[in-house]
């Protein structure tokens, strides 16, 4: 893993969208193709397959995964957060967007000027 775990939660600060996925997903891609024709380009933070459980821990730990509830904090990729938090994978971020929920969310994380 190239960043350190203090890198990692940085920069889900440091943008107000940015997508985890692993190397070459389709669905990442997807996942951010959406998101640029809303006129967000968030950056792709990619990881190698051999890094990919580590990096799944620490975005659980950032997001205050476990606890009673089982999936509350459950991280797979692609992975979006929104404004420091997790919002979650691909299904709901399509289900956000076919809704119309995820542009004021956008506009409120400050994502979007529009």
């Amino acid at each position: 893993l190239k960043s350190s775990k203090a890198e990692l939660k940085d920069t889900i600060k440091e943008y107000a969208v940015i997508v985890f996925g692993k190397r070459g997903c389709c669905m990442s891609h997807v996942v951010k193709r959406l998101l640029q024709g809303l006129g967000v380009n968030p950056p792709v933070y990619e990881v190698d397959d051999e890094d990919e459980n580590e990096v799944i821990s620490e975005l659980e730990r950032i997001n205050g995964g476990g606890g009673d509830n089982r999936d509350r904090g459950r991280v797979q990729f692609p992975a979006v957060f929104i404004g420091g938090q997790l919002f979650g994978g691909l299904d709901r971020i399509m289900a956000t967007h076919i809704t119309g929920e995820l542009t004021p969310i956008l506009k409120k994380a400050g994502a979007l000027w529009l």
